[in-house]
């Protein structure tokens, strides 16, 4: 799940991230989830508009592979993008 609201004009894309242990029992997996999450946020950093990102695990993934937790981070942040032009739009 991914929560976002507005930055400081003029600054750059923040990220926030809870993992909680209900979902994950074991650090390694939770760390792996945080790592990945991480790197490819400072991938993307540049192309992102200065908001405030907070991804926080809903649901257990299926499988800790590290593609397919960054496809999914990934399309969280397509989502966002269309949303937020499609507000600017109307």
């Amino acid at each position: 799940m991914l929560h976002y609201q507005p930055g400081q004009p003029g600054g750059s894309a923040r990220l926030g991230l809870v993992v909680g242990k209900k979902l994950l029992k074991r650090a390694v997996d939770r760390n792996r989830v945080k790592r990945v999450i991480r790197d490819q946020f400072r991938r993307r950093r540049a192309e992102l508009p200065p908001v405030d990102l907070v991804v926080r695990l809903a649901a257990r993934p299926d499988a800790l592979h590290d593609g397919q937790l960054a496809e999914d981070f990934l399309a969280l942040l397509g989502k966002l993008t269309a949303h937020r032009t499609k507000r600017e739009a109307s």
